[in-house]
């Protein structure tokens, strides 16, 4: 059995996010259905959720399923749910061992019946917990989510509840559906693919990014290190800059 790596962060990294990409190429290259693929992806969560809690990060975001995926087969469609179904059920009691809240990001209004009464399930369950969020993003798409906020926000105005003077960057971004969490500091994409596909535009503003070959289902508490350790030797100046 290999020696377990040590590696200490000494940059603050309050919330990773991840695109959780190549699961249907992992599963072509093994001559497999692509729904396992979505399967194998499954498991390696709760290792990641491990490697979050070992070095304090307080929040992570996971890209589960955007509102784009509606356009994939109903077969994989179905599966996907089913997976999520399961992963809540079974990892319910794990979620609340290790003091995780659970947050789910986007519309789950359109999930099917049973689907989106597994997740309210899950998320009264873990309400309290205090931890760790874990924030799921379900038929999410950083647009909507963006175009949400301003309707909301407009009708505040309309109702004459909110001023224009009010609404700052903070005042809007407690109407996204990641009120609450701080912004995120590294946002990681597997596959090799280098592109934000319409994720978490806004909170990604000043996130440093690190894509990654290594496909989501290999993708462990090793290769999770290896990006924050790119992480560590960032240089973050917020548009700014430092005496050099």
């Amino acid at each position: 059995m290999s020696k377990k790596e040590t590696f200490t962060l000494t940059k603050k990294l309050d919330h990773v996010a991840f695109i959780m990409d190549g699961n249907g190429r992992w599963a072509k290259l093994r001559g497999l259905p692509r729904y396992l693929g979505h399967r194998e992806a499954m498991n390696r969560l709760e290792e990641i959720f491990e490697a979050c809690r070992e070095f304090n990060i307080k929040a992570a975001s996971f890209y589960a399923f955007s509102t784009e995926n509606w356009n994939r087969p109903q077969d994989e469609i179905d599966h996907l749910m089913d997976y999520l179904e399961e992963f809540f059920t079974k990892k319910i009691d794990y979620l609340c061992s290790i003091g995780a809240r659970l947050q789910i990001s986007g519309d789950i209004n359109r999930l099917r019946p049973s689907t989106k009464q597994t997740c309210i399930e899950a998320l009264e369950r873990t309400k309290d917990n205090q931890n760790i969020v874990i924030n799921v993003c379900l038929n999410y798409g950083g647009r909507d989510d963006i175009v949400r906020a301003c309707k909301a926000i407009a009708q505040e105005y309309a109702d004459k509840k909110v001023s224009l003077d009010d609404i700052t960057e903070n005042y809007f971004a407690d109407h996204l559906y990641t009120h609450g969490l701080p912004d995120i500091d590294l946002m990681i994409r597997t596959s090799g693919e280098q592109r934000l596909s319409n994720y978490l535009l806004w909170q990604n503003a000043y996130s440093e990014f690190v894509f990654t070959p290594v496909k989501w289902p290999d993708f462990n508490r090793k290769a999770f290190i290896d990006c924050l350790k790119e992480f560590e030797g960032r240089k973050r100046r917020y548009g700014g800059l430092k005496n050099e």
